[in-house]
């Protein structure tokens, strides 16, 4: 840890997040305990301090960990998703300028908290803004937990260890509970809501402004998930195409047949990759498009002019895309790593192999900064307002532009089908894409309908929201699969001549065999046929086999060496046996079975049985 942060203080900042990356896939419980310090504490301050708190921190060690080693204290015993209903209170004491923080009930209690149990000394901690008995909401102040130079806790500051977790042992979360805590005021980070001595408290004009930085985390994880399924595909992919099963004449001499020449196993594997290469593609986009948005909110001050609000209306935008991005690609990822474990058959149980850890230590993407669900939920919300926005002549954003041609003038779907049968017809990317667009947008409008039912039953504008739940994450997950498609066919387009038939490809066959995965929402929006599906359904197969004379160069391309792969079974050279052995013999090197004098003589010298061995049927006969 010293070391990278001795590197990320005298690097450039785009090689730390590089390296960061690849940290991520090597070792995530590391990743994640440096990153809980350089990304979400100095995270923190980066998006939440005013350039004077920002110089004090920096001063202090925040960035190099020099006298400063930061976590970040949002989620609570009884809270994570929901942060504007957390627990802990930070009270303006006038008379003092301080902060008082508060842990007011068990539920309070600050939990799951990276480098809260061992390592912290100072804590980004969110709590509700109380000044003069008025509660202004959520802010975050900077609560320091340790002494720097003894490390004993600091008044009214008590913490404890979280223990066993399903993985990411490397990381030490702990609990932390707030007896009174006195904090300075100017502890509190300003750079949106103020608090002067006087206890007068300055709101942002642009409330929206604060929620910026908490979609870094999201945006991030999009790329977490391309990066990890990568890896997994590298192994699984590898080792199909050395292990053979099956199909040769053991007397003859004939080899077996690889498993990546099996169709089934194709089927099984490449439109994982299919699915990979699209998280790879969306990924790279969505990052540029948050780095382009945190510059232009860095450079709009306290505007409220007509940029203001083109910058709020993508805020909102890049907010609920990289919320059901983070859901579905962490989901996909998990289900890559398992699938690809699966592929691996009795070997994936191993933990030698790389995927089962692999797996549990990614298992907590899925819950962490938001769960995938709620998240899901917050993003089909948007999608009913911004339908709803759009019935009142209101332009599309970007990421929905797609339903321009998917719905009809009067609001509802468009007739658009697909005109032909043979499958270049039914498969080339622009039919793919106008198919998940109008399947997309029927989710959206039935989620739009249903809301709306709720308002006619007269339900408030939040209980209609809750009413349409289902329908909502629904409308979210066909949203985000057109969404990936998309993406990925733009990036195909920008990809050099070489390689875009293979790229194109891959595209399609992300696009076909999750149409086929979902046919019954192509039938029902109509756009396809049943016949229509079968012929796609072929497709996938084709697909698949001409995708596998590329498939081990595809997976050399993400250029993971043999250290970052780290499984014998995924090893460059195919020598998969051989090491797979010499790995598993040298972890666990012959030795007399020490309990055998304790446990095992005793059950074989037992005296109880009797000589003779079972009486068997077949010597009756």
């Amino acid at each position: 840890i010293r070391r990278l942060a001795d590197l990320a203080t005298s690097r450039p900042l785009e090689e730390t997040m590089i390296r960061m990356s690849i940290i991520s896939v090597v070792d995530p419980g590391f990743w994640t305990r440096f990153g809980v310090h350089f990304g979400l504490f100095f995270g923190a301050l980066q998006g939440q301090a005013t350039p004077a708190q920002m110089a004090y921190w920096m001063d202090k060690g925040a960035l190099s960990m020099q006298g400063i080693t930061g976590c970040f204290g949002m989620t609570e015993l009884g809270h994570g998703s929901n942060v504007a209903g957390l627990e802990t209170t930070a009270t303006l004491d006038e008379r003092t300028d301080e902060f008082i923080v508060h842990s007011p009930t068990l539920t309070a209690t600050k939990w799951w908290i990276g480098g809260a149990a061992h390592t912290a000394t100072h804590c980004a901690v969110y709590a509700q803004l109380i000044v003069k008995g008025q509660c202004y909401g959520t802010k975050t102040f900077v609560v320091q937990l340790r002494d720097t130079k003894t490390f004993a806790l600091m008044p009214g500051v008590n913490i404890g260890d979280l223990g066993k977790k399903m993985g990411r042992d490397q990381i030490d979360n702990g609990w932390i509970r707030f007896t009174h805590v006195r904090i300075p005021r100017s502890h509190m980070l300003m750079k949106h809501t103020k608090v002067t001595r006087s206890g007068e408290v300055i709101e942002p004009p642009l409330a929206q402004l604060a929620y910026g930085a908490l979609i870094q985390g999201r945006v991030s994880m999009v790329s977490d998930s391309a990066n990890v399924a990568k890896r997994a595909l590298t192994i699984a992919t590898r080792y199909a195409s050395v292990r053979r099963q099956f199909g040769g004449n053991v007397s003859s001499g004939a080899a077996e047949t690889k498993l990546i020449d099996y169709p089934i196993h194709q089927y099984r594997l490449l439109p994982l990759m299919a699915q990979t290469f699209a998280m790879i593609f969306t990924a790279r986009e969505v990052t540029a498009n948050y780095e382009k948005l945190m510059g232009e909110l860095s450079d709009l001050g306290e505007a409220k002019d007509a940029a203001a609000d083109d910058v709020i209306k993508n805020l909102k935008e890049t907010h609920a895309t990289s919320a059901g991005l983070k859901a579905f690609c962490t989901w996909m990822c998990l289900n890559i790593i398992d699938q690809c474990r699966q592929s691996l058959g009795g070997h994936g149980y191993s933990a030698y192999t790389g995927l089962s850890q692999a797996y549990s230590d990614f298992a907590v993407h899925c819950t962490w900064e938001g769960d995938n669900t709620i998240l899901t939920l917050q993003c089909g919300r948007y999608l009913v307002a911004t339908a709803l926005d759009a019935r009142k002549g209101q332009p599309l954003p970007e990421n929905l532009s797609y339903l321009k041609g998917a719905v009809s003038a009067t609001g509802g779907l468009s007739d658009r089908v697909c005109k032909g049968d043979s499958a270049e017809q039914v498969s080339s990317l622009d039919t793919l894409k106008a198919a998940w667009s109008s399947v997309a947008a029927n989710a959206i409008l039935n989620a739009v309908r249903d809301f709306e039912t709720g308002l006619g039953k007269g339900l408030g504008k939040d209980d209609a929201y809750e009413f349409s739940s289902a329908s909502r994450l629904h409308a979210a997950r066909m949203h985000t699969y057109t969404y990936l498609l998309h993406r990925f066919a733009a990036q195909v387009e920008q990809s050099p001549a070489a390689l875009r038939p293979v790229l194109t490809l891959l595209a399609q066959l992300f696009g076909a065999h999750s149409a086929v995965q979902h046919s019954g929402e192509f039938l029902q929006s109509g756009f396809y046929t049943g016949p229509q599906i079968e012929t796609l359904k072929g497709f996938v197969t084709h697909a698949c086999s001409e995708i596998r004379k590329d498939a081990v160069s595809l997976t050399d391309a993400f250029n993971y060496t043999d250290y970052v792969v780290n499984s014998p079974l995924g090893r460059f050279d195919g020598d998969v046996y051989e090491k797979y052995f010499e790995l598993v013999t040298s972890l666990n090197p012959a030795k007399p079975v020490p309990y055998f004098d304790s446990l095992i003589r005793p059950l074989l010298e037992r005296t109880n049985e009797t000589e003779a061995g079972p009486e068997l049927e077949i010597d009756e006969e």
